[in-house]
Parts: C-alpha cells; structure tokens; sequence
C-alpha cells in the first residue's frame, strides 16, 4: 500500500472495535440484565495483557472469558478494560487492551465479531458459528481486505 492511501482495513477494524468498547461501556456503566452476556476470547500473548500468571500459564495463548452474571469493577479506558472474575472460586484481576480481542460475542443479540486471521484463504466475509444455542453471524474483517 503507498503511503498516501487511505488504509480502509485498518479503518474498518476500528470501527468494529468501537462497537465491542461501546458494548462494553453499557455494561459498565447499565450492567447486563439475565438475558445479555458477552464472550470475549483475547490473545494472552499480547504485551499489554495484565493477568496473574497462573492464569496465564493455563492459558499461554488465548482466552475466552464470559462477563454475564458474576463479574464487577468492570472499569473502560480508552485502550483497554479492566474486569474482575472468579475462576474455581479465585478472584482475580485481568487487563485486557482492546488490540488483543480476537472475538466477541453476545449470544442473546446474536451478535459476533471474529477479528483473528482467517486459516483459509478466500473465506466468505460472514462466518457463521454456533453461540450459546443460537447461530450468529460473525464478520470476519479479514474477509473484507483487498487481496
């Protein structure tokens, strides 16, 4: 890409990820009622994850993570999220900056948002993905860059 193009790719990947942080914003500041949830799988191997490190051994790759019922201190920042959760009945603290979401999801809305690479090239620019009983769509951004 020359220098002085307009880089639609990078443009659209913002524009879904600001969808996922305005999600995120309602729910911090409303909370979620019995019906709403969200799925959140982010790269643990990002520079700017903030977890314990036993987490992290359990998960050196990825994670996926379920803000419904039982989290709190969910607090929004202009690159990251910071919730509490409780794993086997551990609380524990996790930063997660927005870069590192490969993949959210509110099963309820039937709503999914897939920002990991596709394994293959040409996919369709909707995927469709089973989500908690329900399909949902999931757009791929990859699937909408020029080739």
């Amino acid at each position: 890409m020359a220098e002085n193009e307009i880089n639609y790719d990078l443009l659209m990947e913002k524009a879904l990820k600001h969808v996922v942080v305005e999600a995120l914003k309602y729910a911090a500041e409303e909370g979620l009622s019995g019906t709403n949830h969200f799925y959140i799988t982010f790269n643990t191997t990002h520079p700017d994850v903030r977890m314990d490190t036993a987490l992290l051994n359990q998960y050196p790759e990825s994670m996926t993570i379920v803000l419904q019922h039982q989290f709190a201190n969910l607090m929004i920042s202009e690159k990251y999220f910071e919730v509490d959760l409780s794993f086997n009945n551990i609380p524990h603290s996790l930063r997660i900056p927005f870069d590192a979401i490969t993949y959210f999801a509110d099963p309820y809305a039937r709503f999914a948002l897939s920002f990991a690479e596709p394994s293959v090239e040409n996919k369709s620019s909707t995927q469709h993905k089973k989500v908690s009983g329900g399909t949902a769509d999931v757009i791929s951004i990859d699937s909408l860059r020029k080739k």
